[in-house]
């Protein structure tokens, strides 16, 4: 594998700390700027936010530059809104800062994934993008747990300075590693990545994204709930267990990268199969508190076995612009934490028991399922049908006509 593929990863590893250590450091915040927890947590709705708007809009908005340009344009965005967020005076302006620091950040893991896959030869793909995608993983082992530590002991604005500052190294990262020559502008452009969307396979693997990180996000939301009323766990051992949910989540990434450049619809059928078996289980897995580590550990590798295979097929399907419509698919993943966290808060109000959203999620695993079968029968479809014309194009060909001698 190249070593250009550590630079996206460096990205990778940065947007992810960015995105998930607010969610440890809101009662810091909070205490600070004088507003509640629950005012606190718009500022993780305020990234989702931006991931969603900025995945497609930025895709688009650079559709005519060169792929190492736009990463290092992004980069610049993503260090831009996380140094804003260490100097925002107050609640209005941070929420401000935290919206232009996701903006970026699933328009980078869309081109990031086009540039792997360009980088390396056709049977190594899947394994390059799960390769960027470590950054993502890893952050929730190293990146979360430490600037989280950092926001307890020097502040949370420490904690942004030093995002930036990874953002600063991923720049330079970039730069260096990835060649321009590998990365030039697409031929396509913007008319060629709004062409491709309008494919149905492209949605029906928009829809599986959506559907399927659901059944993770209506588990994992409520996963602190979980580990300490059900499993018994303190809730100053609950941040090691989360670590050892991005250990699950790296494991699952590599090996479902290696898997999916063999089978790759095999691969993500399997990942969520294994979602619904591991959800399915967690109501019992959660009595105990060495049965509860396990299930984390096994919820982060069932998830993310799907990541690579789900972002090759989105690509693979939109083969005249496919930047646009893997950015896309990183604001469905987007959507997907939005959706799943409502679903499974859904199954906790109504009364079902603190391990409900779980089930919810099997069930959001089982519906993904159905759409991965949906996307599959209309790619077999296309696949036969150009044969099937053939065979009624050749029926309707006379046969040649012997010529006929005279005796």
């Amino acid at each position: 594998m190249p070593l250009a593929l550590l630079a996206l990863a460096v990205g990778a590893f940065g947007l992810g700390t960015t995105e998930f250590v607010m969610m440890g450091l809101l009662p810091d915040v909070a205490d600070d700027l004088h507003i509640s927890i629950p005012a606190a947590g718009h500022l993780v709705s305020a990234y989702a936010l931006g991931v969603v708007i900025g995945a497609p809009l930025l895709a688009a908005l650079t559709a005519r530059l060169p792929r190492r340009t736009v990463l290092i344009s992004l980069m610049a965005l993503f260090v831009a809104g996380n140094a804003l967020s260490a100097l925002a005076p107050g609640y209005d302006s941070l929420l401000a800062a935290r919206f232009l620091s996701g903006l970026p950040h699933g328009a980078f893991f869309g081109v990031g994934a086009v540039v792997a896959t360009g980088l390396v030869a056709p049977e190594r793909k899947a394994r390059s993008v799960s390769l960027m995608f470590m950054g993502l993983t890893v952050a929730n082992i190293v990146g979360v747990p430490v600037a989280t530590l950092m926001g307890q002991h020097l502040g949370w604005r420490a904690t942004f300075l030093g995002v930036s500052l990874i953002g600063v190294a991923a720049m330079a990262a970039v730069f260096l590693l990835i060649h321009p020559a590998r990365t030039p502008a697409p031929a396509a452009g913007l008319r060629g990545e709004l062409t491709a969307l309008r494919s149905l396979p492209v949605w029906l693997a928009l829809g599986t994204t959506v559907v399927g990180f659901g059944a993770l996000f209506s588990a994992y939301s409520y996963i602190t709930p979980m580990l300490t009323e059900s499993a018994g766990y303190a809730e100053t051992r609950v941040t090691l267990l989360l670590a050892l949910f991005g250990v699950g989540a790296t494991i699952g990434n590599l090996v479902g990268g290696r898997l999916a450049d063999h089978a790759m619809r095999g691969t993500l059928f399997g990942g969520l199969v294994s979602m619904v078996a591991v959800l399915l289980l967690f109501p019992v897995l959660m009595r105990t508190e060495w049965s509860a580590a396990l299930a984390v550990v096994l919820l982060g590798v069932a998830a993310f076995v799907t990541g690579s295979p789900l972002q090759l097929m989105v690509m693979e399907r939109a083969t005249a612009g496919p930047s646009l419509a893997s950015s896309a698919n990183q604001a469905a993943f987007n959507l997907a934490n939005a959706g799943g966290a409502w679903i499974g808060g859904v199954a906790l109000a109504a009364g079902f028991g603190v391990t409900s959203p779980a089930v919810a999620g099997a069930a959001l695993a089982v519906l993904g399922l159905g759409v991965a079968g949906v996307a599959y029968a209309v790619d077999r479809r296309r696949e036969v049908s150009p044969t099937a014309r053939e065979r009624v194009v050749a029926s309707h060909v006379p046969e040649a006509v012997e010529p006929v001698h005279s005796a």
